[in-house]
């Protein structure tokens, strides 16, 4: 079997890719910083797992012997100031290992950019990338895509809820630039197809579908097929890269700084110049799926919960990593907690129910404003605040997102560990367990952790003590009472 390795399989396209590549019959490899992530993958048992980091070459020695075909896709999206940097340093490691070991194909999956162009810092960074992996000995393929249309991507995401928030708006002048989408689905069909491309052909080449439309004409369309009433574009020729970031940011879950190298990519006109891809990966018996349809099955499989990756998968870049600490002078200094526990008149299934559903449209039974609050002053700061929301409403796995937290751990029926993503001095993890659950009333443990940075981190723990009656005290009560009156997850707020 072709041995093949994935790198950003907690992604959003690698998530989705390593299944298509099982089903073709390749023998799959998958380089993760954090293993338990994928315990949630109905894939997992079916892949090695290497534990380590792409910027490590001792790493990617180890996750590259005897690969025959590799895929890179790994970016910093969101890293903020220094990304280009990250992504050169990331890629130059990966292509020299990959010839001193004798990679036999890497896969890149790039961004569709115009030639010659002054591109933005993200298509340039793109750009830089596919050539450190062309020039760098291994053969090569770049897939240059534009925006990927598909449930729980970033671009599809944004587009979704400008067009389902705003029914009329104002958008910058290049609203009217060509752009040409593509799906999902035909996106991991040229990846999984490319990795049978011959070795003598080492080039990038445009992938899009069959239509070319501006983002005025898709948000349009959009609205058509999701059953809205016509939106009301107006272009105005003010609105910065910048400007329109942030402002896609209070729109819509998607942070600014990830927001912001998406928006920046609108100022181009990014449609395929050539099709040369069909000569070794033909379009299937039905065609490439065009823009109406995909919104279509996008929007299906949102209603049917089916969302299998979103760009909320991946990590947030300077987001802390660190599992909570055993020994309580970790780093010298002592965790800061709140720790509270009652027992509910109620059933461990029925608790758990209730704790495995709390935040995104749920809520977090807690003081509603004090949380929509702390949410619009995260995301000021660049956090990801309260709108990332979660994959499902009812079931959560390591490594999801759930609002401005991230799964750390969970173990059905016991405990939920969370850590914090959003912008703090110092580390922050919020427990919720069923103790006791053959008892006739379980315990509800409630345990807020936090671990300061500094003096600043002290002052901050200090500062919001006063409030912890409130949100946490609040949050155990409701919580307690949800589980008692077998309510709907978030109905008491």
């Amino acid at each position: 079997m072709t041995q093949v390795l994935v790198t950003g399989a907690t992604g959003y396209i690698g998530g989705r890719l390593v299944p298509e590549l099982l089903a073709a019959g390749y023998d799959v490899r998958v380089l993760v910083r954090h293993p338990e992530r994928l315990g949630s993958r109905e894939w997992a048992g079916q892949v090695d797992v290497v534990a380590g980091d792409a910027t490590s070459r001792d790493d990617l020695r180890r996750a590259l012997v005897g690969v025959d075909v590799a895929y890179y896709l790994i970016h910093a999206l969101a890293a903020g100031g220094g990304f280009a940097d990250r992504d050169r340093g990331t890629a130059r490691g990966f292509a020299v290992v990959a010839r001193e070991l004798r990679v036999g194909r890497v896969i890149y999956l790039g961004g569709l950019h115009p030639d010659g162009d002054h591109l933005s810092p993200h298509l340039e960074s793109r750009r830089e990338v596919e050539q450190i992996l062309l020039d760098g000995g291994a053969p090569t393929v770049v897939l240059r895509a534009a925006v990927i249309l598909g449930s729980g991507s970033a671009s599809f995401e944004m587009m979704r809820y400008l067009t389902e928030r705003l029914p009329a708006m104002v958008a910058p002048r290049w609203i009217d630039n060509r752009i040409q989408p593509i799906a999902v689905r035909d996106v991991l069909r040229y990846l999984v197809g490319a990795a049978e491309i011959p070795s003598d052909v080492s080039r990038a080449f445009d992938i899009g579908g069959p239509d070319v439309l501006t983002y005025r004409e898709m948000m349009r369309r959009y609205a058509a097929v999701a059953g809205l009433r016509p939106r009301v574009i107006r272009a105005v020729p003010v609105l910065t890269p910048r400007l329109a970031s942030l402002w896609v940011g209070l729109v819509t879950p998607v942070p600014p700084g990830i927001a912001r190298p998406l928006v920046g990519s609108l100022v181009h006109e990014v449609v395929a110049q050539e099709d040369d891809i069909r000569r070794y990966v033909p379009d299937p018996p039905d065609g490439l799926l065009g823009f109406d349809d995909a919104v279509a099955l996008a929007l299906a499989r949102i209603r049917e919960l089916d969302v299998r990756t979103s760009w909320s998968s991946a990590s947030t870049p300077g987001a802390p990593s660190d599992p909570l600490p055993e020994d309580p002078d970790w780093t010298g200094g002592s965790l800061l907690v709140d720790d509270r526990a009652r027992p509910v008149a109620t059933s461990a299934e029925a608790l758990w129910t209730v704790i495995e559903g709390i935040g995104g449209a749920h809520g977090w039974y807690s003081w509603r404003l004090g949380w929509v609050a702390r949410g619009l002053m995260d995301r000021l700061f660049g956090g990801p605040g309260l709108r990332r929301g979660r994959r499902h409403p009812h079931r959560l796995a390591p490594g999801d997102a759930l609002d401005w937290w991230r799964v750390e751990t969970i173990e059905p029926g016991r405990l939920l560990r969370l850590r914090a993503e959003m912008r703090l001095p110092g580390l922050a993890w919020l427990e919720l367990s069923v103790e006791d659950a053959d008892a006739a009333q379980p315990t509800f443990r409630q345990r807020a952790v936090f671990l300061p940075r500094g003096l600043l981190g002290h002052l901050y723990w200090w500062a919001i003590s006063p409030f912890h009656g409130i949100v946490f005290g609040g949050m155990q009560r409701n919580i307690a009472r949800a589980a008692q009156e077998h309510t709907t997850p978030g109905v008491p707020r």
